[in-house]
């Protein structure tokens, strides 16, 4: 079930960075480099992302672009790699990447005005819930030996783009028009009502016919990750694929009035059942002790993990047992 939500977010989000708008709002929004405003985003591509290895291992990348720099038919490829949970040897990973990117544009003779091999950005995205904490050079995971040795250890970085580390930051600005922005503010929604103005806005920052396309990506995500994520066990809207964003809006909107009252429902019939499961672990204890006397360790761990029906069954058995290790099992 893990491995198909991992697959269901990944593949949601190569579909929503297949929009050149995401891309150029990821790179102007949280890259803060000078380099990046003099790029041409008219001429943002993206390429192919199939390598075959020299052992013809078949690999996918996630999602590259390139873009045009400056004057010169200058590429800078974008290499993005979406992450949900830590990866402690990603740097080994994207170096990886690098390099069959690298083997793939020399077979093409892909190379800039000098001669030379375009740059890259390697971009990991990762929206999990704890703070990225992996090394991001690959030199920090190698083992330094003096003597000379240490001439030869890589030194390679990528940039990590931590979503919850981003919208929790004090300069974070909930009012930036930005796509990427507003599918980071998404993923991590302070409440329904956040979640609803953050939709809002992309409603009408999607609007033209022309963005379509991004508005049912973002409907896809929405569908498949973010709402079966935020409450897996509340009734969901029934929507398709197909509709709108604004549709979509329209219809959470009216759905999430419902939210509160059905989890305190909810959280009262936990609180019953809770209250029940309590009142006959302790009429059990009761009994136990009037019958055979002071409850050992082992039988409390017991008491103390059983299931509701397993304690009504014990309590119907106590008065026709000989011995605790008889009404609870052997130890």
């Amino acid at each position: 079930m893990a491995a198909n939500t991992h697959n269901r977010h990944d593949h949601s989000y190569k579909l929503l960075f297949s929009h050149p708008e995401m891309v150029r709002d990821l790179l102007t929004g949280f890259v803060k480099e000078a380099w990046v405003e003099q790029l041409d985003f008219s001429t943002l591509e993206k390429v192919s992302g199939s390598y075959i290895t020299e052992d013809l291992r078949e690999r996918e990348d996630d999602v590259i672009w390139r873009v045009r720099w400056g004057d010169d038919w200058l590429y800078v490829y974008l290499l993005l790699e979406f992450q949900s949970s830590e990866d402690r040897y990603m740097a080994v990973r994207i170096m990886t990447y690098l390099g069959l990117l690298y083997q793939d544009l020399i077979r093409q003779k892909a190379f800039t005005p000098s001669g030379k091999l375009p740059p890259v950005l390697p971009v990991v995205l990762y929206n999990g819930e704890q703070q990225w904490a992996a090394a991001q050079n690959i030199a920090d995971l190698v083992d330094l030996v003096p003597g000379g040795l240490e001439r030869y250890r890589p030194d390679f970085s990528y940039l990590i783009l931590d979503e919850g580390a981003i919208v929790s930051d004090p300069s974070w600005s909930d009012q930036m028009r930005n796509v990427a922005a507003a599918l980071f503010r998404l993923e991590h929604n302070r409440d329904e009502q956040d979640m609803l103005e953050v939709l809002g806005r992309l409603v009408e920052w999607l609007k033209a016919p022309e963005q379509t396309g991004l508005r049912r990506a973002f409907v896809v995500w929405m569908r498949r990750v973010l709402l079966p994520g935020r409450a897996p066990e509340m009734e969901l809207p029934e929507f398709t694929d197909l509709q709108d964003l604004h549709e979509v809006h329209s219809m959470l909107a009216e759905r999430i009035k419902q939210w509160p009252e059905r989890w305190e429902e909810k959280g009262r019939q936990e609180g019953r059942q809770e209250g029940r499961h309590e009142g006959v672990e302790d009429v059990l204890r009761k009994l136990i002790s009037l019958k055979f006397g002071e409850l050992p360790a082992w039988a409390d761990e017991r008491l103390k993990q059983a299931s509701d029906e397993q304690l009504d069954k014990w309590v119907m058995q106590i008065l026709s047992v000989n011995d605790l290790g008889e009404l609870l099992g052997e130890h």
